[in-house]
């Protein structure tokens, strides 16, 4: 009977482990491999085969893109329906920035700066005092904004480009990406692993080390102290410091790559949630505000240079072949 009493009590304990073990996956799994939330890819007819290397909308039916041979694009239905502007230039655009939805500047190569104020029914070019080629642009206000570009340029406005000013930045690295959250705080990045800061509008900025020497094509801030910054050959650095320190998060090599894939363009929609698209059309979501990437596979069959997110569900990529590339999230 002791006996008896002895295996009961046991097997109840091994039941009472297997219960508390299947009641604990239930409520730990599902948090720690949270499902994907689904993405869908469209692919939107352009009109176009020239390279599109930047895109940006105002909100899920005004955008633009721009590229190769001066081309600009613009949609006003969430890219059903794409038509070309004039930009009285056939020289390639790099980049596009928007501060509503009639005032709107263009860079690219050769020192080329244009201005809208129309929606881009007209652009006026805006002169600057170097030939360098411009990569990037952050406006905070009509009247304020940056550009990056060649041999560590950084130009600054105060009048919504009547005038540009030359910061000076202590690097000829050529510079890809900047982003200004305030008129104050703004970060830039560029060639051989090039991280410059400033927290007085660009009258200084700062280098801020990266351990790394690949070269940086997008950096985007989610708040004044956490932001990434992405690069060739899957690079990637995060900062919980406002750039005090940047911790090396590169991507790892899937098992059905062969090599690493360049990472071109970065952005959040809200702080935890966050896209990166580059190479080969792959394309890469967070949902821990960057602690681990899940990839998505290919949204298309060119590499992406462009990408913006207007709100949490829609979002648009552009690349090579006149590609534009409509980016659903969610059910």
């Amino acid at each position: 009977m002791v006996k008896k009493r002895l295996f009961l009590a046991s097997r109840g304990s091994t039941l009472i482990v297997v219960f508390l073990t299947l009641l604990l996956s239930i409520l730990v799994v599902p948090s720690i491999h949270a499902a994907e939330p689904p993405l869908k890819a469209a692919s939107q007819k352009t009109g176009t085969e020239v390279t599109l290397m930047s895109v940006y909308f105002r909100d899920v039916n005004l955008g633009w893109a721009v590229g190769s041979g001066g081309t600009v694009l613009k949609t006003i239905d969430g890219g059903q329906k794409w038509k070309k502007q004039t930009s009285g230039t056939s020289m390639q655009l790099t980049g596009v920035f928007f501060v509503d939805d009639k005032q709107g500047w263009i860079i690219g190569v050769n020192g080329m700066i244009r201005h809208t104020v129309d929606g881009g029914a007209t652009w006026r070019p805006q002169p600057i005092d170097t030939q360098a080629s411009m990569y990037g642009l952050s406006f905070v206000s009509p009247q304020e904004g940056w550009v990056v570009g060649g041999n560590g340029t950084i130009l600054h406005t105060s009048d919504g480009g009547a005038h540009w000013t030359d910061q000076s930045s202590s690097t000829t690295a050529a510079l890809y990406a900047v982003q200004f959250l305030t008129a104050r705080r703004g970060t830039a990045v560029g060639a051989v692993g090039t991280v410059l800061a400033t927290e007085d509008g660009g009258a200084t900025w700062v280098a801020q080390e990266t351990q790394g020497s690949v070269t940086l094509f997008d950096v985007y801030f989610s708040d004044p102290m956490t932001g990434w910054v992405v690069g060739n050959a899957g690079a990637m650095f995060q900062t919980t410091d406002g750039g005090g320190r940047w911790i090396d998060r590169t991507l790892p090599c899937s098992r059905t790559c062969t090599r690493l894939t360049d990472l071109l363009r970065i952005r959040f929609t809200d702080p935890k949630t966050g896209w990166i698209v580059g190479e080969r059309g792959m394309a890469y979501h967070t949902a821990d505000s960057g602690f681990t990437w899940e990839e998505q596979g290919a949204v298309a069959n060119v590499s992406l240079f462009g990408l913006s997110f207007p709100n949490t569900l829609h979002g648009w990529a552009s690349g090579e072949r006149g590609t534009i590339v409509h980016l659903t999230i969610g059910k």
